[in-house]
């Protein structure tokens, strides 16, 4: 469980999707938000297609998506923030076959998980962002940054991430003695 770390400072997560952004790679730019926001392991994202998040009928974008996760069979609903549904619209326009992280070939299809870590894997060294980052911290970093925060109670966070116990999620999310020592010592009741 603790292969891969979430990214701990929020100006690091935002250099790395601007990295992309900056670069015009607007896949690879949704790749971090959507991996961030929804919570979805990397096989559950690179499954997505745009049918998933846009309704054709209508010429709109979802606000929710539903997914039958691979590896649980669980199927979850989870709510488009609107950041995300920005990068969507922008990476929209410029969509190329069905799915939404298509690959650049001829005949698109899904890029492959080695080839999202290899994505992921190289902006994380050119920009000198530290830890065990990868795909995977991109699902761990939203819970961290929910649970540090104080902004999303723990139950709702452990139900998210579909985990049994809170120790299972605090192992998860890797927090650390040092984050523990801060919280209660910052902390003035009296």
């Amino acid at each position: 469980m603790a292969a891969t770390e979430p990214i701990r400072d929020k100006k690091q997560l935002k250099k790395l999707a601007d990295y992309f952004l900056k670069k015009g790679q607007l896949r690879n730019y949704t790749l971090v938000l959507m991996g961030t926001y929804t919570v979805l392991r990397i096989s559950d994202l690179l499954r997505l297609k745009w049918s998933d998040v846009y309704d054709e009928e209508r010429r709109a974008f979802r606000t929710h998506i539903t997914v039958t996760e691979k590896k649980t069979k669980k199927k979850r609903t989870i709510a488009l923030n609107p950041q995300l549904l920005g990068a969507l619209k922008q990476c929209y326009l410029h969509r190329r076959g069905d799915y939404i992280f298509a690959n650049n070939r001829k005949e698109p299809k899904a890029i492959s998980r080695v080839q999202a870590w290899r994505i992921i894997h190289a902006a994380v060294v050119e920009l000198g962002i530290m830890g065990k980052v990868a795909c995977h911290s991109l699902r761990k970093t939203w819970g961290y940054h929910a649970i540090t925060n104080g902004d999303v109670s723990l139950a709702v966070v452990v139900d998210i991430y579909n985990h049994s116990s809170y120790e299972t999620t605090k192992l998860y999310l890797g927090i650390r003695q040092d984050e523990r020592d801060e919280a209660i010592l910052k902390m003035t009741l009296f």
